[in-house]
């Protein structure tokens, strides 16, 4: 093969040395860089040229920011010269912005390309995170004026979705129902009978523990016959509704909760409102009506799953038949002593479903919401319980 000749060597080096010389300008060219203009007293115009990428090394804004004195009333952006930008450049303009505005200097962005304006816009539109900073303690003051009117304003909601409960229930009445019949009959089913197996396990295990605690004091006078006055009583009188009711409110209220609240993120209530459908009557009436029919039949399961399980050491430690224990307790419940136990569960229903559908009604638009209107639910119906159960035992037996 040929040699190149000397000169074709000179002229290839040359053109080589042009080539790196042109590159080195180009790269040079798109660093990103800015200018400072003083065009009027007390204004500042920002020229931004090269390219602002994330590939890219940008300038200190040291010499911006301290050229953003006192004498400053006025800073404008220029990008004629802007070749290439991404969020780097927007961390740059955020910074700038933001000393700015803390030295009270008006800002002009039309200088700026549209779609950087319209991210900063968006980026301010975004209200900040406050979920874990740092605030102030308000005075005692302060406080108990905030906690009177949030009281205020919750009494107002509690009346206000007591009155739409109240007229759902007479438009049932009138056999315009405003819920369908298979949402119902739905409720009724997740209420009741898939709520069987966990009554059946709480109810035998209290049946147990009543019986056991009896056992241990009676059996030091020989009377070990009347653990089943003990159990029976117990369990128709309060454990049986006082148990099925917290089961069914840590099961079913929670449930009602999240149910609603999770509706209330997706606007689905929003949606049925604007269609002109009740979602008192469409969604909270069936609930309320479920738990209502429900916990009175789920009580009378626990009650006999409870004697049952008192029954087991009745007949394994005491040496009672299990006749000779079920005739005791035969002899001393009465029809009133029931009817006391299903009048708790009856009110027991009604309050589940009515806090955990209303904890509902009241969520928020977020995952966290949600959350708090499921415990929130829980707890209000637990607290509910104890009350009511309190304030029936006292009025019964007045």
């Amino acid at each position: 093969m040929p040699r190149p000749s000397a000169g074709n060597d000179a002229a290839l080096r040359a053109g080589n040395s042009d080539s790196d010389q042109h590159r080195v300008l180009t790269t040079v060219a798109q660093q990103p860089r800015f200018t400072l203009q003083r065009l009027l007293p007390g204004s500042l115009t920002i020229s931004l040229g090269g390219s602002w990428t994330l590939h890219t090394n940008p300038p200190e804004p040291m010499e911006l920011l301290a050229a953003m004195d006192a004498t400053i009333r006025h800073l404008a952006f220029s990008s004629e010269q802007l070749e290439d930008w991404d969020t780097r450049l927007l961390i740059f303009l955020r910074t700038v912005i933001t000393t700015a505005r803390q030295r009270s200097i008006a800002i002009d962005l039309s200088g700026l390309p549209p779609g950087a304006e319209r991210l900063l816009a968006l980026s301010e539109a975004v209200p900040e995170k406050t979920t874990y900073s740092k605030t102030t303690r308000d005075s005692l003051v302060t406080r108990i004026g905030r906690t009177t009117m949030n009281f205020q304003d919750q009494v107002k909601e509690t009346a206000s979705f007591t009155g739409e409960i109240v007229l759902a229930f007479a438009t049932l009445l009138t056999g315009k129902p405003q819920f369908r019949a298979r949402d119902f009959f739905y409720f009724v089913q997740a209420c009741g009978a898939e709520s069987l197996p966990i009554v059946s396990l709480i109810a035998v295990l209290v049946g147990v523990i009543l019986s056991f605690v009896g056992a241990v004091q009676l059996q030091m006078f020989g009377a070990q016959i009347y653990v089943a006055n003990l159990v029976g009583l117990g369990m128709v009188l309060e454990m049986g509704a006082l148990m099925s009711g917290v089961i069914i409110a840590g099961r079913i209220g929670a449930a009602y909760a999240a149910q609603l609240g999770t509706m209330q993120v997706n606007e689905e209530i929003d949606a049925l409102r604007t269609i002109g459908i009740s979602p008192v009557g469409f969604l909270v009436l069936p609930r309320m009506l479920a738990l209502m029919l429900m916990l009175p039949l789920l009580c009378i399961y626990a009650d006999i799953m409870g004697i049952l399980g008192g029954s087991i050491i009745g007949v394994t430690m005491l040496d009672l038949s299990l006749v000779e224990y079920l005739e005791q307790t035969r002899k001393t419940l009465r029809l009133s002593q029931c009817g006391q136990g299903l009048l708790k569960a009856s009110v027991f229903g009604v309050l589940i479903g009515y806090a955990g559908c209303l904890r509902g009604m009241q969520c928020g638009r977020s995952a966290l919401a949600v959350g708090e209107a499921t415990t929130s639910a829980v707890v209000t119906s637990i607290v509910l319980i104890v009350v009511s159960d309190s304030i029936i035992t006292f009025i019964i037996n007045m």
